[in-house]
């Protein structure tokens, strides 16, 4: 019996060291309970809120803009996680590069874009308007989890580990296309617009050199 609970103990000592391994490098963005470290803009702040452990996007357009410690709120290369979940008809987003602003859709960085059901046709998963996606890899109603990996030109989108985007900027771009382009900068959510609802959780980063 001993010898059977000390091999117990000890695969359980490598199933724990096993999870700190692979949690290694990331850090969480969110704490679940305040809006510590985020930023909303001045168009309508109420869009925003904190319900059991969530951000809660409700309301009319407005964007949250993370401004905490982590990398300086300055992300260049990284692997970015987090939980979304729609209802029926919602529409949201997710902006990497970017940096705040007061109002309007942001013009820095890209969106990736949250929906299942809206009117829009591009899907989540979407490089907004530069690579877009169709099907839908999600359902609302239901937890699903983003994983955005941007290293030096390439962006990949995954949706529950499934790829929905890959991504390779051009080294040249439209005169046009302002700053919509990889640099580096920070996250934000998307309010769209009073029928849309949207749920966001365990958001975190790994910072990639």
């Amino acid at each position: 019996m001993k010898r059977i609970v000390l091999f117990l103990s000890f695969l359980l000592t490598i199933n724990v060291s096993f999870s700190q391994k692979k949690e290694k490098g990331w850090v969480s963005l969110f704490d679940g309970k305040t809006f510590a470290g985020w930023h909303v803009n001045e168009e309508h702040p109420t869009t925003f809120s904190i319900e059991d452990g969530t951000i809660k996007v409700a309301g009319e357009r407005t964007h949250l803009f993370y401004e905490g410690a982590v990398a300086n709120h300055d992300f260049k290369n990284f692997e970015l996680k987090l939980k979304a979940k729609t209802l029926p008809g919602s529409n949201s987003g997710i902006f990497i590069h970017t940096a705040y602003q007061a109002s309007g859709w942001p013009d820095k960085g890209y969106e990736v874009q949250v929906n299942q059901t809206h009117g829009d046709w591009r899907k989540t998963g979407s490089l907004y308007s530069f690579s877009d996606v169709k099907e839908n890899f999600a359902k609302d109603n239901e937890w699903y989890e983003y994983h955005i990996i941007v290293k030096d030109k390439h962006i990949v989108i995954k949706i529950n580990d499934k790829v929905a985007v890959d991504y390779t900027e051009p080294d040249t771009l439209p005169a046009d296309r302002g700053q919509k382009h990889l640099s580096s900068g920070t996250f934000a959510l998307q309010g769209h617009d009073p029928k849309s609802i949207a749920y966001f959780k365990d958001i975190k980063v790994k910072v990639l050199k």
